[in-house]
């Protein structure tokens, strides 16, 4: 992986046999300057997730108590002590989140670096691509290795950003995938996925199958930078 060309030429190559996992020719997608964030108040029948107030939805990877901290109403990633999940599964649902990355990126290379990951395995980026520019399946909002965003959509380092998702669960019969997972998904208001479906969990230069599972935790990443979280909250879909 080189600077001028971020990526990689021996890595797998995605289900659809066009591009390898973070391909350096894969085209970038093209930045859209949003208005700002999407900030909405949790509807009556929502579960609030995070509201400023307390982690008590939350745990630590290991299911103790969750390592990160609330700064003046926002929740904050401890960096190095590892992921924070919910302490429920989520399955199906319409989520809502709101993060920012450090005002201050310094010389980081990738910075502001975090995730969203929908039933533990399937990861939303999140990382500082206001001036930053790495590989395709990289972006902010791209699922992570295998979707870039339709569009670029950062806000600058430290702005409030949004993304409001709609997921869907894979479903199994038994060890047998029926249906992958789906979702459809919004960076400050902008639609830059719409009913993608995820090749398998999300990682770095790999590709994965399936394997079954049912509703699993939201889980947020601790990528070793203090990224902010607020207004948390999901709707369970029927």
């Amino acid at each position: 992986m080189s600077e001028e060309r971020p990526g990689f030429d021996d890595t797998p190559w995605l289900p659809t046999g066009e591009y390898r996992v973070h391909d350096p020719d894969r085209p970038h997608p093209t930045k859209v300057d949003p208005a700002g964030p999407v900030t909405i108040e949790p509807p009556a029948d929502a579960t609030v997730l995070f509201d400023g107030s307390d982690l008590d939805s939350w745990e630590s990877e290991d299911g103790g108590e969750p390592t990160w901290t609330i700064e003046d109403g926002d929740l904050v990633v401890e960096p190095k002590t590892g992921d924070i999940r919910t302490t429920e599964p989520l399955g199906d649902c319409q989520l809502h989140l709101e993060w920012a990355t450090p005002a201050d990126p310094g010389d980081a290379r990738y910075p502001g670096n975090s995730g969203v990951f929908m039933s533990d395995r399937y990861e939303l980026q999140i990382l500082d691509c206001w001036e930053k520019t790495i590989y395709a399946d990289g972006y902010t909002g791209a699922v992570y290795g295998q979707h870039p965003p339709g569009v670029n959509a950062c806000l600058p380092p430290g702005a409030w950003e949004s993304f409001d998702i709609v997921w869907h669960d894979p479903v199994f019969d038994g060890e047998e995938l029926v249906s992958p997972a789906a979702l459809t998904a919004f960076h400050n208001g902008l639609l830059i996925h719409e009913n993608v479906e995820p090749f398998g969990p999300t990682h770095y230069q790999t590709q994965q199958d399936y394997e079954p599972h049912g509703p699993a935790p939201l889980r947020l990443q601790d990528h070793s930078d203090p990224v902010r979280f607020r207004n948390i909250w999901y709707r369970p879909l029927e």
